[in-house]
């Protein structure tokens, strides 16, 4: 389970290290997408199959479930910790979320999600402030 807020940097290789808790669950591979609110999902390999599964099950007649599916699925690439427990974040995705040098790994259970700080910063700030209604409509909803 991955879980807690890390600051890291990124090298001039575009190269990221992840937090030495979380290494021994992405050795086996992981893969790395284009996340929500213009972050980056990192998964173990094992996690991203079962979240690709649910993908390919949405129906493609659909455009949403068909744009969804392109950009998880096709902006994904996989990805191997080095020595140094470091993985590469390809241009693209550096781009997509808009990555300086400064970035946040935060754990969300099964995933990480790699942030800008200051994207990190202004999200954390509005979301913390809205805490109260977003936890209304997750009652809603049975949570």
């Amino acid at each position: 389970m991955f879980l807690g807020e890390y600051q890291h940097s990124i090298d001039e290789k575009n190269r990221v290290a992840i937090p030495v808790k979380f290494r021994a669950a992405l050795r086996a591979g992981a893969v790395i997408t284009k996340g929500l609110d213009e972050c980056l999902f990192l998964y173990p390999k094992v996690s991203w199959k079962a979240w690709a599964d649910k993908l390919a099950g949405l129906p493609i007649s659909q455009s949403k479930s068909r744009a969804f599916s392109r950009m998880m699925l096709g902006g994904a690439m996989e990805v191997q910790l080095d020595g140094q427990g470091r993985i590469v974040l390809p241009d693209y995705l550096k781009q997509y979320a808009g990555l300086g040098k400064r970035l946040i790994v935060a754990g969300l259970n099964d995933r990480l999600e790699l942030w800008d700080t200051d994207r990190w910063q202004q999200y954390k700030t509005q979301t913390e402030k809205d805490s109260a209604h977003i936890a209304e409509t997750l009652a809603e909803m049975g949570v």
